[in-house]
């Protein structure tokens, strides 16, 4: 029901932390099988998979209801999204027991949901801006791009051209209402009305900062532009945000990753290719406190890439402002759901947010909510080799470090474990890390644009509503305004055709990446990113304790669930050995002759 209590969905007592590894959450290989399985869509609730996908929604309400009172955004049947979860949570503040029990919404849910069901038509697929984190009283959300002429004059043959005739975009699951065929019918004010919508939607989460992951400034198929972006809306709608076009390679190049055994260091996007036509742009007053050469962004391995990005999301919320931030890539399943789930991870390190939940708990609701829920398709994405998913929790191991920590006072502590190593500490244990084995020397050019102002006007109707968030959150800022200045770096003349592919188990050379080289303590045992390193004599800080034990039970149960059988397809077959090695070495297989 909209607006009930979190409290009501709240579950009651956890187990008691202790020396012992740290214990799986009981639905999570569940949640696995059933996500590798088939695919989320909200009118899918019959039949045994409803039942599961049903406790699957009750556990991520519960998980929720530990830290925050909520109200609900109901989408039970898809009516505001076919690909979004049919109890969308709107986070409202950090509650204590007490709190819980006089729990009284400051949302509007009624009025919040007629401006979601208006605006959702500017976004791709009708993805509409949904707020998935909160942090110090801002919203963290989320969205796919803008749509474009395509997907607004019709959305099933937009969906047929934007996945390329196939058949699994819901071209025939979304209803179209008699509002949307008004709303595509008028041709003259339609951008105006359905994008001014979605500004009024923007306003009321107090968002600021758009961050937009596209590597393209308009995602072109078959020659038609069938999406668009905030950074090139001609009407300069958005001129009021502060805009950050932070471009990140899409799905398809994860194959790659796979492709070398799952190794991301030395890994480099090809930037030279003739679709990639969005440049790194980032505000100077926004780059100016990061110890990040920006101009370098081509030359980064995956690893670093994603490092220097998230650090930059991370720089952008724990800012002295009031204001929320947008991340968005195209469809905003694949990337998008990356950076989420990576920000709600680190945070929750930092014992910023969801501070009573255990590291089995968190990844649970991340796995569950940011990905499962929010239609991340990944049957698909396994069967085409791109597991960015995977990538994601993987990846943990290279955001242990206090560079990533945000220093604030309000940092609570969680409950810590007894100091001796136990089986879990030995087996995660962080290999010590490979460095990019290429770089590449481009020449960039520094350009400082000035942000233009609005030209021409826009009208729509207005809808009376005011900005959400907690009594305690700052008053609502009536407007936004674009930094003067920007950093822009433009896309080099191409020199080489493509740079080299770097496959195989070699040693790699030392990476420039800022914190990949933190682990100089321990000692390598192969180049698995599942292998069981040997561990090291110096204690773990809690932060590194924690997303450590997040990504020990990630893999034990990727690796009984999704991985091993994901992993009989692969050309060398080296991955199944490797997942089997792990799954020995954490005492999920029997020994056998082979010994690591």
């Amino acid at each position: 029901m909209a607006g009930a209590r979190a409290a009501a969905a709240a579950s009651a007592g956890s187990t008691a932390s202790s020396g012992s590894p740290p214990p799986q959450e009981p639905g999570l290989w569940e949640l696995l099988e059933e996500f590798s399985r088939t695919q989320y869509r909200a009118k899918d609730s019959g039949g045994k998979s409803g039942s599961k996908v049903e406790r699957i929604e009750k556990r991520c309400l519960e998980l929720f209801g530990r830290d925050y009172c909520f109200s609900v955004i109901p989408n039970v049947n898809g009516d505001i999204c076919g690909h979004y979860p049919r109890h969308i949570v709107f986070l409202e503040y950090e509650s204590s027991e007490k709190e819980k029990d006089t729990f009284q919404s400051t949302v509007q849910v009624n009025k919040l949901q007629d401006l979601i069901h208006r605006s959702k038509m500017a976004r791709c697929r009708g993805r509409f801006v949904c707020p998935v984190i909160l942090f110090k009283g801002k919203h963290i959300c989320r969205s796919a791009t803008l749509a474009g002429w395509g997907e607004l004059y019709g959305r099933s043959g937009y969906n047929y051209l934007f996945s390329g005739g196939a058949d699994d975009t819901w071209a025939s699951t979304e209803d179209v209402t008699e509002e949307d065929f008004v709303l595509r019918s008028g041709d003259t004010h339609l951008f105006d009305k359905v994008r001014g919508y979605d500004i009024k939607l923007l306003q009321y989460l107090s968002v600021k900062y758009i961050c937009d992951l596209m590597v393209e400034n308009k995602k072109v198929k078959f020659g038609m532009n069938v999406t668009s972006s905030e950074k090139v809306d001609k009407a300069q709608r958005y001129a009021n945000f502060t805009l950050l076009s932070i471009p990140y390679p899409g799905c398809e190049f994860f194959k790659e990753y796979k492709d070398r055994d799952y190794m991301a260091e030395g890994l480099i996007f090809n930037w030279k290719q003739d679709y990639v036509d969005a440049p790194l742009n980032i505000p100077n007053f926004l780059t100016q406190s990061l110890n990040i050469d920006w101009s370098q962004y081509q030359s980064w391995d995956l690893v670093q890439q994603t490092q220097n990005y998230l650090k930059l999301l991370l720089f952008i919320m724990n800012r002295d402002d009031d204001s929320g931030l947008l991340v968005h890539c195209i469809s905003g399943w694949d990337r998008t759901p990356l950076f989420i789930s990576l920000l709600r991870l680190s945070l929750w390190a930092d014992g910023l947010i969801h501070t009573s939940l255990k590291p089995a708990e968190i990844l649970y609701l991340t796995v569950a909510y940011d990905w499962f829920l929010f239609g991340h398709m990944l049957v698909d994405r396994l069967s085409k080799g791109e597991e960015i998913f995977f990538f994601c929790f993987n990846f943990l191991k290279h955001i242990t470090s206090e560079e990533f920590c945000l220093k604030t006072q309000r940092r609570k502590s969680l409950p810590t474990r007894d100091a001796g190593f136990t089986v879990e500490d030995i087996c995660m244990l962080r290999h010590k890390d490979r460095g990019s084995t290429t770089s590449l020397g481009s020449d960039f050019s520094l350009v400082l644009e000035h942000s233009p102002g609005a030209v021409g006007s826009f009208s729509y109707e207005t809808v009376e509503l005011a900005p959400a968030g907690a009594p305690t959150q700052a008053a609502w800022r009536k407007s936004h305004s674009s930094s003067p200045q920007s950093m822009l770096w433009s896309r080099p003349q191409p020199s080489e055709e493509r740079l080299p592919s770097h496959h195989g188990l070699t040693e790699a050379k030392s990476s420039s990446s800022s914190s990949s080289n933190h682990s100089d303590n321990f000692f390598r045992m192969g180049s698995s990113p599942l292998e069981v390193p040997k561990p090291r004599l110096t204690a773990l800080s809690d932060r590194e304790t924690r997303l450590q034990e997040v990504r020990s039970a990630f893999l034990a149960a990727y690796s009984s669930t999704v991985g091993l059988r994901a992993a009989t397809p692969s050309p060398s077959g080296a991955i199944g050995g490797l997942l089997e090695q792990f799954a020995r070495g954490v005492g999920l297989r029997g020994t056998s002759t082979s010994t690591l």
